[in-house]
């Protein structure tokens, strides 16, 4: 750190100062004030803070907080990781993980889809880990389609970046091909509502799945899945050398964690990490910013799920206890959930057919409209405490969009 210009170091020093009050004033971990005074004061501080590390950039639709700190956790034998481990994925999030771990020789960092070209262009990093892309939050995100061609503008700017890339998703795919170095991962891709169609030419995709492999390609021209270096099949990976691991220890639930555990081992192997040494640190992440977590309450055993979109709704089901244990919903459409609520009738909630289901939130009638018309059976609350204590003690698993989510973390405890 001594040795950025003085400008810089008194950016990075009243960051922190901005940083430490909003903690203290309970007003979050102050990653985003932090950054946002440092930026102000040095609007190259990103850039400069980059400077001589070894920095992975992790985006994703859905799964990147989950895949940014299992390749963090993967990436320990290497020394000290800077992160931005609980969310904070834009430039002001970047620099204040950057700035809090000044020594760090190694970054991962979580990145907003339409961040990817700036903090590219910004930070030169060494490797681009892209997962998936699906519709989320359309009243403030571009359409996806403009988002993979950003990709494909910035990777064909950036020949110094190595790109690791979900080669099941075809909009992934096509954002990544313009990169000069790719690692093809085959990841898979559960949610396909959002790529039937080719981005090269708006033919239609085939698609052939069986039980050991997937396979992709457009009917009108020569856009075809990759061969993938990395494989999924089941819970057995497959490297590049074509040896197999099993993927059994992983903490975390679910196809989608399995999915963002192979990103994770593809990622670190570029740093020289070995699979059989990767794979234990990776079931030492159990939770993820309170998703996954269990809280314990007046004699329930409450699991949080995270989901914001469509995509994300289907992976929540993934998990959920098998019918027919009860779950409860809580959607609100504040600023950084998005305002529009549309989206629900794109998930198919007939799986909850059979379960005791409570619905809350600021925008439970609008869910309730679409659970109404799926035929499943509900119970409308004003408040998540009422669904909690309306169920036996034993197990409730709890599907909430952000705020909905982050405010239901704070009231039954806040674990990382």
């Amino acid at each position: 750190m001594s040795d950025l210009p003085l400008r810089s170091q008194l950016a990075v020093a009243l960051g922190r100062t901005a940083a430490k009050m909003s903690r203290m004033a309970g007003r979050g971990d102050g990653s985003v004030i932090g950054g946002k005074v440092g930026l102000r004061l040095d609007p190259e501080l990103l850039t400069r803070l980059a400077k001589d590390r070894k920095l992975v950039l992790v985006s994703a639709t859905n799964g990147k907080t989950t895949t940014t700190r299992l390749i963090t956790s993967a990436m320990t034998p290497l020394g000290e990781v800077a992160t931005n481990a609980f969310g904070a994925n834009m430039p002001t999030g970047h620099v204040s993980a950057l700035a809090s771990a000044p020594t760090a020789r190694y970054g991962v960092l979580e990145c907003d889809e339409k961040y990817v070209p700036m903090v590219l262009r910004e930070t030169g990093a060494n490797v681009v880990a892209l997962m998936n892309l699906s519709r989320d939050q359309m009243d403030r995100a571009a359409e996806i389609w403009l988002l993979a061609g950003k990709w494909r503008r910035a990777l064909e700017a950036a020949p110094q970046s190595h790109v690791i890339a979900n080669c099941d998703d075809p909009l992934v795919t096509w954002g990544a091909a313009t990169a000069k170095s790719v690692t093809w991962v085959a990841a898979g891709q559960h949610w396909r509502e959002d790529s039937w169609c080719c981005p090269e030419c708006g033919g239609p995709l085939d698609r052939q799945d069986t039980d050991e492999d997937s396979d992709w390609r457009c009917r009108q021209c020569h856009f075809a899945r990759p061969r993938p270096d990395w494989a999924l099949r089941g819970d057995q990976i497959t490297a590049p050398d074509g040896r197999t691991f099993p993927l059994t220890g992983l903490s975390l639930p679910g196809r989608a964690n399995r999915s963002n555990a192979l990103i994770a081992l593809a990622v670190v192997a570029q740093f020289g990490v070995a699979p059989e040494q990767a794979l234990p640190l990776l079931s030492q992440v159990t939770s993820v910013a309170g998703r996954y977590t269990t809280v314990e309450h007046e004699g329930r055993s409450i699991r949080l799920l995270l989901s914001k979109n469509p995509a994300g709704w289907l992976e929540a089901f993934d998990v959920l206890q098998p019918a027919p244990g009860p779950v409860a919903l809580s959607i609100n459409a504040q600023g950084p959930d998005g305002r529009d609520t549309s989206w629900l009738w794109d998930v198919d909630y007939r799986i909850l057919r059979g379960r005791p289901v409570w619905v809350t939130g600021e925008r439970r009638i609008d869910l309730a409209a679409r659970l109404e018309a799926a035929e499943v059976s509900f119970t409308v609350v004003d408040d998540i405490d009422q669904a909690v204590m309306a169920v036996p003690p034993g197990h409730l698993d709890v599907i909430a969009n952000y705020t909905a989510f982050q405010s239901i973390r704070t009231r039954y405890g806040r674990v990382v």
